[in-house]
């Protein structure tokens, strides 16, 4: 079910499931939620910020990349003594580094350099390499990559000069080779690095969201599914405008608004927009009455169609009307705290659904949204109380009914009760008998008992929701994780996903999780087809910021195969 903020209320599974439901780390993001979301969960959720998070646009300081500290060989023979004095000296330069005197260190090093004997390659890379070390803290990123170059040339699989340089590459904001040296890092430390891991996702995301921005600026709009438009509407319970389309007098409205409502109700989604303009800029005058509702109509599907500077005009124009009635302006400001949202802007969004309250506060489509915004926040039990309100203002209401069950059921878990997780459970069971015909009722439950590793069950409540909802792609590819999860069975995954492909084209998840489920494959290049595909049908930074952050590291991967060799690649392949 889609909510208010343009996402799906039962729709992606977490990125960190996806990435357990394909038991590697497919993509350099996922693999970094994968061991993270393997450890010892917290109680509380960090918000999406780390230990390792930069300030003021700097990469955090990686305390593990260090300087090497070797034992000097014992003197055999003249060349070997003069590797031995090469090694006196670095150890004199670490000496200095650590006391803080770079310059002094860098001498050092400069002096072991140029007396070690050319055919020591290991030593010698270990020499660039802290050299590279000093130059950082001196902040000569030139210096720091120049160092780290050398120091590769002489050992290619020298994993701290590749991290030492990723992490230059990044300060100098050269993001693809940054990630391509910290993936390089990652898989020839089997991922066991955790601050390496950290790093790399943290580029990942920067590259993305920066892809993102760029694809934003000259991106086609296109208009979501059907379905997805059709699943959006039916959250709203009271919608002033689209509430209850079947029984609308038609022939009571004027022409034009009458034809985009017709519009709405047949499904004719990209012929809406037009239509409202036209009747809104019409100087007839019994369109004067509607107007304000037309501007609600076509706000929403500017919202939808991801024009968000057209939105936000035409939702201000409401709000801003000291003459429009209270249910209009009421559901101006839920959609456009949505959309406050999507622009990642929560404090003005939690600013409209408060103001929403204070106009009317009897109406449950507000709780039921905020409540949803709540629960992407993984603010939990601030969800549970407004889909407990919702609840108690609709209570026929199956949608907000399972989404309170399903918040419920997140805070048993993240208070780790047993007592409150049944409860919940008990709940769902309820619904089914209240609410026999609400698939979400059974594809939320479903999406909880896979949660809870309840394979079998979980199956058999996907299969009674396409029963009840068999146009509903998404739960398609959620049976398809399942089943990822379940027994492995990559086959029966795909076939659910392209079933889902099939019957809806404009399907981004399935997109989306069929090409990470490539990459796992090694068909990278199948891979980002399909990551191009849901790209298209993007709309908000941050969709666009994770699908890129898959393509990214799915073309990464593509170079570092090329870098290292296919058994490598084989061997990051196989990590479980």
């Amino acid at each position: 079910m889609t909510g208010a903020s343009g996402a799906s209320v039962t729709g992606p599974l977490p990125k960190w499931q996806l990435a357990l439901a394909v038991a590697a780390p497919v993509a350099l993001g996922l693999g970094y939620m994968y061991y993270k979301n393997s450890s010892k969960p917290s109680s509380k959720p960090s918000r999406g910020k780390s230990k390792n998070s930069k300030k003021n646009g700097a990469p955090a300081t990686d305390k593990q990349i260090s300087i090497d500290i070797d034992c000097p060989p014992k003197s055999t023979t003249e060349t070997e003594t003069l590797l031995e004095k090469a090694q006196r000296l670095k150890t004199e330069g670490n000496k200095q580094f650590k006391i803080g005197k770079y310059d002094e260190a860098i001498t050092q090093y400069n002096n072991a350099i140029e007396i070690c004997p050319k055919e020591n390659t290991e030593a010698l890379a270990t020499f660039y390499q802290n050299r590279a070390a000093a130059y950082e803290q001196l902040k000569k990123y030139s210096s720091v990559k120049a160092d780290c170059k050398k120091a590769l040339e002489l050992n290619p699989k020298y994993a701290k000069a590749l991290l030492r340089r990723a992490r230059a590459m990044e300060y100098c904001n050269e993001l693809e080779s940054a990630l391509e040296d910290v993936t390089t890092a990652c898989i020839l430390e089997n991922f066991s690095n955790q601050t390496a891991i950290v790093m790399a996702d943290r580029v990942l995301k920067q590259l993305g969201r920066q892809h993102a921005m760029e694809y934003l600026a000259n991106k086609k709009l296109v208009m979501p599914s059907k379905y997805f438009i059709k699943t959006y509407i039916i959250t709203f319970h009271k919608d002033p405008v689209l509430s209850n389309l079947q029984d609308i007098n038609y022939n009571n409205l004027p022409m034009g608004f009458a034809k985009a409502l017709k519009c709405v109700k047949e499904q004719e989604y990209d012929d809406v927009i037009p239509l409202c303009t036209e009747v809104i800029n019409s100087s007839e005058p019994d369109i004067l009455p509607h107007k304000m509702k037309v501007v609600l109509l076509r706000a929403t599907f500017y919202l939808l169609l991801g024009q968000h500077d057209a939105a936000l005009e035409d939702f201000g124009t409401i709000i801003n009307n000291s003459t429009v009635s209270k249910d209009i302006k009421v559901h101006a400001l839920i959609k456009r705290a949505a959309l406050f949202m999507q622009l990642e802007n929560p404090d003005k969004s939690f600013c409209d659904f408060e103001t929403a309250i204070d106009l009317d506060p009897e109406c449950g489509d507000i709780y039921h949204h905020r409540g949803h915004v709540n629960l992407l926040m993984e603010k939990i039990d601030e969800a549970r109380e407004d889909f407990k309100k919702a609840v108690e203002l609709n209570p026929n209401f199956g949608v907000a009914y399972v989404q309170k069950c399903y918040a419920d059921y997140r805070y048993g878990m993240m208070e780790r009760s047993k007592e409150l997780v049944e409860e919940a459970m008990r709940n769902f069971e309820n619904a089914f008998e209240k609410f026999p015909d609400c698939p979400e009722c059974y594809t939320l439950y479903a999406q909880m008992l896979t949660e809870l590793q309840e394979y079998r069950k979980a199956d058999i409540y996907f299969a009674k929701a396409i029963e009840k909802d068999p146009c509903n792609a998404t739960v398609y590819v959620h049976r398809g994780l399942l089943h990822l999860q379940w027994n492995g069975d990559v086959d029966k995954a795909i076939e659910y996903i392209n079933k889902a492909l099939e019957m809806d084209d404009k399907c981004e998840y399935g997109y989306e999780t069929l090409g990470t489920i490539e990459v796992q494959r090694g068909n990278v290049e199948e891979a980002m087809n399909l990551f191009d595909k849901a790209l298209a049908l993007g709309r908000t930074t941050m969709e666009l910021t994770h699908i890129f952050s898959l393509r990214d590291a799915a073309k990464t991967r593509l170079k570092i195969k090329e870098r290292l060799g296919s058994d490598v690649m084989l061997n990051f392949q196989n990590i479980s």
